[in-house]
């Protein structure tokens, strides 16, 4: 048989903000996530879902970092792509950014069938933050999108099912402790993308999982699915069921139709098949599809208030059509998260690929009963689940040419417990500089104190190694990262207890004195914590080295949180002090424009801030559902808010 599927390594170049250095500080304080209820709200759910919905949540980043660093200046970048290709569908991934695919076109056509941003412009919606819109995501860890929106993955070549080439993406998720993979493969003459994805547990306790593939399409669709009902979730942060296809007397499965960004989780009944399209005027679009495993479908519209048109706009350049999302899951809801049982693991396959359909408008149980008719003669669902099984033998196949490196914490994981992980192997190879000091307390017990003067690492607080710190030898360092694993336990008084030893002999104490300031803040002490917030800023302009990226971040980092700590208290002469200290291409940047803004409010200087509104700034950093901007607005000017800063995605009422 003539195998005409190929791999090659591919160059794209893009309009794009660089990512820039991590937030140096540990992620200490709860979670601001949107994507949450009330408890009273899960009285009239489903028995299941309202368990799944209280099961684990996620209420720390750690041990992940912030990604605040990027900007919005985009210059031409060369972007790393691997594209695999048949005679049908070309796909481009993006291993260094989540393993994204980033297009996929069908080649008779010439149709993409994805909404392809032509930007890569990193934003604020990642549990981590940075994001960027466009194409199909791999969602795993927890409600919302992955830390590794924007950070590499591994990736090799693998034998397929049909006897040829495979593209394997997998990685370390640090939220669970979690290995995952990602194959993606084209069989000969397939019009439809298959991807068999698998997540283990290696661990001797369940583990909360999570996973969610989200495909950005062009807004101008009818999305269609099996369901007659679907579970309503807005940013005014409330859950119920409503019916499909209208809604309030709107039909809802046309994304312009909706005012105001909202999700949809579609109630496909048991037995039905699993899949979700979007489809034009002429029945033309993409359709995804999956075994069982991938029980949920959802759409995600921005709504054409100013609000969702204002983001889509951030979040690409001028010019560039609307979007809206179709994706699938684990559970009904991206709220929940399901069970996976101690050492064993969960598969499913994917298949995306182009459905030419009857015109999807009219009546809706007759246009989706069309839809699935035509989807069943291009891809019986038996086929499905034929190539599953077939996948199946070949998940633990040994990757063969490496195409990329993901990150060294999963070797540092798989150093520790000597798991074997078939398939996906993390060599020491690509164990790395941060993985250097905990390798080392692996390997000694003891904790190495740094060769020079430099904003700590990042912190490891799974119980494991908070055991191994626990009995380290009690070095300043080794204090101040057991007592973010023992925060990070549920343990604060511990935490504050083992930073408050550190301090006495620590030669730099900025780092300790920054998380006895967030234990004051949490605990309600917010005038201590401003005196700390003060302290240490001032250690760490007097320790910082130079101007280099590392320096920058923790002066950018800490100086925010101590500016805001301080206006909390209103001790506005003491902000600004701390404001006339950052460097100058820091004050800069729009998050310190919009401080100023508050700065300049709390010392009584209202024309002073609504200038710096005329002048205009960009928050890079701006949170999804963040309104911050407009509550400033409103304490600097009467008047509506201008266009340029209206980034609510809530209706006036909520």
């Amino acid at each position: 048989m003539v195998i005409v599927t190929t791999i090659r390594r591919e160059v794209l170049t893009l309009p794009a903000a660089p990512l820039g250095p991590d937030n140096p500080l540990p992620p200490l304080r709860p979670l601001d996530e949107v994507h949450r209820i009330e408890d009273r709200d899960k009285l009239d759910l489903p028995r299941d879902m309202a368990r799944q919905l209280g099961h684990a949540p996620l209420h720390s980043l750690l041990p992940v970092r912030v990604r605040d660093g990027y900007g919005r200046a985009r210059a031409p970048h060369r972007i790393d792509a691997l594209v695999l290709e048949n005679e049908r569908l070309r796909v481009t991934v993006l291993p260094g950014l989540g393993g994204r695919v980033a297009s996929l076109v069908h080649k008779p056509t010439g149709r993409e069938l994805l909404y392809r941003n032509p930007v890569f412009q990193p934003a604020n919606f990642a549990l981590n933050g940075a994001w960027f819109s466009g194409g199909i995501e791999w969602n795993i860890g927890a409600t919302g999108h992955t830390t590794l929106s924007c950070s590499p993955l591994h990736a090799a070549r693998v034998p397929a099912p049909d006897g040829g080439e495979m593209l394997r993406l997998w990685e370390w998720e640090r939220l669970r402790d979690l290995p995952f993979q990602v194959d993606l493969w084209l069989p000969e003459g397939s019009d439809f993308l298959h991807v068999g994805v698998r997540i283990r547990n290696p661990h001797e306790t369940p583990v909360p999982t999570y996973w969610w593939s989200n495909i950005a399409v062009p807004e101008e669709r009818r999305v269609l699915a099996p369901a007659d009902e679907a579970w309503y979730f807005g940013y005014e942060r409330h859950l119920h069921r409503v019916p499909v296809p209208a809604h309030d007397r709107i039909d809802r499965t046309y994304p312009l139709n909706s005012t105001y960004p909202a999700d949809y989780f579609y109630e496909v009944p048991d037995g039905r098949r699993r899949w979700i399209a979007a489809l034009d005027d002429s029945g033309q679009g993409l359709v995804q599809t999956s075994t069982d495993v991938l029980r949920g479908r959802k759409l995600f519209v921005w709504g054409t208030g100013p609000g969702g048109r204002r983001w889509q706009e951030w979040l690409t350049e001028p010019g560039t059509g609307g979007y809206c999302e179709i994706q699938a899951g684990l559970a009904r809801t991206q709220l929940e998260h399901v069970r996976l049982e101690a050492e064993s693991e969960v598969s499913w396959l994917e298949m995306y690929g182009p459905l030419t359909a009857p015109p999807p408008q009219g009546e809706w149980h007759g246009v989706v009963r069309r839809t699935e008719a035509r989807l069943e003669s291009a891809l019986p669902r038996a086929g499905v689940e034929a190539a599953y099984e077939a996948w199946k033998a070949c998940a633990d196949a040994e990757p063969g040419e490496i195409l990329a490196a993901g990150s060294g914490w999963g070797a540092l994981e798989v150093l520790r417990a000597g798991w074997k992980l078939p398939g996906t192997p993390f060599p020491e190879s690509t164990l790395g500089e941060a993985q250097a000091p905990w390798r080392e307390l692996l390997r000694s017990g003891s904790f190495p104190e740094p060769r020079r003067v430099r904003p700590p690492g990042e912190t490891l607080v799974a119980p494991h190694w908070r055991d191994m710190l626990e009995t380290a030898p009690a070095t300043p360092l080794t204090e101040y990262h057991l007592g973010v694993a023992q925060w990070h336990a549920g343990d604060r008084a511990q935490a504050v207890r083992s930073w408050e030893r550190a301090l006495g002999l620590a030669p730099s104490i900025w780092p300790l004195l920054r998380c006895l300031a967030v234990a004051d803040q949490e605990a309600g002490h917010h005038e201590r914590a401003a005196d700390r917030y003060a302290e240490a800023f001032d250690d760490l302009c007097q320790e910082r080295r130079d101007q280099g990226e590392q320096w920058t971040a923790a002066t950018a980092a800490l100086g925010r949180e101590a500016i805001e700590a301080m206006l909390r208290v209103r001790r506005p002469a003491q902000a600004r002090a701390v404001w006339e200290r950052l460097h100058a291409p820091i004050r800069e940047r729009g998050r310190f424009r919009l401080i100023e803004a508050e700065l300049l409010l709390a010392e009584g200087r209202r024309e002073d801030a609504r200038a710096l509104f005329d002048a205009g700034f960009e928050v890079a950093d701006l949170r999804e559902g963040d309104e911050r901007i407009s509550r400033v607005w409103e304490r600097a000017d009467d008047g509506e808010l201008p266009e340029r800063y209206e980034f609510r995605m809530r209706p006036p009422s909520a």
